[in-house]
């Protein structure tokens, strides 16, 4: 899948610490100057306002967009109606791509487009990256078998983030 700007993806499964890694990588990125977008996949229904608030009220009521802005921020609710969601290609094509260097995303696991796993062989699940031929690392918080991938320590974000500017670089 080609994108105009570059997307990197975070895959594992529920439980491994993709948030908590990403929350630990953002600053370090921003450090070296990138801007990033983020995509997060949500399994279930969601909500990022709150009952009470008037933008959650005036949605409920019926608005199929709601859009709330401020001085320093603004978000955008979108009801989708009879549809099984919006594809990855779709969600990055809503980003301002002009303002970001680098789109990161977490989950879409089974999506073709480059990914870093995430693994920790605690958890006794399975490697993705034998099914998955789009994973370029392998990021894990033990020593294992990658058939050649790079392995990265997953409770070293620093390392992620070297690798992942690295990554960023034309050949």
């Amino acid at each position: 899948m080609a994108f105009k700007k570059p997307v990197l993806g975070f895959a594992a499964y529920s439980g491994t610490g993709k948030t908590t890694l990403l929350v630990q990588l953002l600053p370090l990125l921003k450090k070296s100057g990138l801007r990033i977008a983020m995509i997060k996949h949500a399994h279930h229904d969601f909500d990022i306002d709150k009952p009470g608030k008037d933008s959650y009220e005036l949605r409920k009521a019926g608005a199929d967009q709601m859009l709330i802005a401020s001085d320093k921020r603004w978000a955008m609710m979108t009801e989708i109606q009879g549809s099984d969601g919006l594809q990855l290609e779709d969600l990055i094509g809503k980003l301002n791509l002009d303002e970001c260097d680098l789109v990161l995303v977490e989950g879409f696991r089974h999506v073709p487009f480059a990914k870093i796993e995430l693994h920790r062989p605690s958890l006794g699940k399975d490697l993705i990256y034998p099914v998955d031929d789009c994973v370029i690392a392998i990021a894990s918080d033990e020593n294992i078998s990658t058939n050649g991938l790079l392995l990265l320590d997953l409770n070293k974000p620093k390392e992620i983030a070297d690798y992942i500017c690295d990554w960023l670089k034309p050949e």
